[in-house]
């Protein structure tokens, strides 16, 4: 079994020195595609957001989504990921803490909250003691140990002083994409989740949302850090999509979701 796996191994090493340009990994024109770790509520403007970088600089973007505190541990764990684009920027300064990240961290854009039903039936209120009546039974809401905006939502709860009375009818999605589902589905009346997610394609017209007030909740500060391994295996490439971010290109597709957009140093 060892002799065949290693005959396998040197089969493949044989075809990768044979196969020509393409064996370092490059892409069109020699730009190597990098994999980006992207937070769930960004998924959305990401599809647009890669398309576009792709068509101005012909490099290919691969993306992983999940929350940002599981990427930024995959990332810690030694994931070859280039860039982390995150939920907020505790997670992009603890990578630079660790020495996983190299400077700068920067916010690419404000999120905020909205509280969306499928259910015609439910009135919704900004004020969240309606989630604590029928016909109402769970309310869906990331999970807020890995996911920024499910910690927003805690401290829009309890702003209120409805999180403890609300507890025993929290679903927590392990990321914004799953706390969509549950909404969507119908697993859940009722869901705290991302504008940026009622806003897109896919789900716009479905239901319907409120936003929710800002001052009950902290701001939703999304931060982009490129990590060691981009620097290390594609510091061009990494470069490129961390600027790109900040270009007015970028900040239309980030407007079209509903994040505000930072002003000042580091825009383009």
């Amino acid at each position: 079994m060892r002799k065949y796996f290693s005959l396998v191994v040197i089969l493949s090493a044989c075809l990768l020195q044979c196969a020509g340009p393409a064996s370092d990994g490059t892409g069109k024109a020699g730009k190597r595609p990098i994999t980006v770790a992207v937070a769930a509520n960004v998924q959305f403007a990401m599809e647009e957001l890669k398309e576009a970088f792709g068509q101005e600089t012909g490099i290919e973007i691969n993306v992983v989504i999940s929350s940002s505190g599981k990427l930024a541990t995959q990332i810690l764990q030694g994931a070859p990921y280039s860039l982390l684009v995150s939920a907020n920027m505790k997670y992009p300064e603890a990578l630079l803490q660790k020495g996983k990240a190299v400077p700068p961290s920067q916010v690419y854009a404000y999120g905020s909250l909205v509280l969306w039903t499928l259910n015609k039936d439910i009135e919704l209120d900004s004020i969240p003691d309606f989630l604590l009546a029928a016909p109402i039974r769970k309310v869906a809401i990331a999970n807020p140990r890995n996911a920024p905006y499910g910690e927003q939502a805690v401290n829009y709860l309890e702003y209120y002083g409805v999180y403890e009375a609300l507890q025993p009818r929290l679903a927590y999605g392990e990321s914004i994409s799953q706390t969509n589902q549950y909404i969507i589905t119908g697993a859940v009346e009722a869901g705290i989740t991302a504008k940026s997610a009622v806003l897109s394609p896919e789900m716009k017209g479905k239901g319907k949302w409120i936003e929710l007030p800002v001052e009950a909740y902290s701001p939703i500060g999304q931060g982009v850090v490129i990590t060691t391994y981009g620097k290390e295996k594609n510091p061009e490439e990494s470069q490129k999509f961390f600027d790109f971010l900040f270009s007015e290109k970028a900040r239309r597709i980030f407007g079209s979701y509903g994040y505000e957009l930072p002003q000042g140093e580091g825009v383009n």
